[in-house]
């Protein structure tokens, strides 16, 4: 698996977030999948109000998510 940081906004009627997400999948396109159904499941967001920007492959010293280091790299 690798991990992929997602960067993007969420485009609500009065609000506008960006956001940042750390996520394990083995292609970015898993990645984008799995951003929105967790940004979807948790806030409420529909995919069209989703805008993603950027998908990149990280290595293990980037990675700031705690949990998701820790699974990478075993300790």
């Amino acid at each position: 698996m690798k991990v992929f940081r997602v960067t993007g906004e969420i485009n609500k009627p009065n609000l506008k977030t960006p956001f940042t997400k750390e996520v394990l999948a083995a292609k970015s396109d898993h990645a984008v999948e799995k951003v929105y159904a967790e940004i979807g499941s948790k806030h409420r967001v529909k995919r069209f109000q989703l805008k993603i920007s950027n998908v990149e492959e990280i290595s293990i010293d980037e990675i700031a998510n705690p949990i998701i280091k820790k699974i990478v790299t075993g300790e």
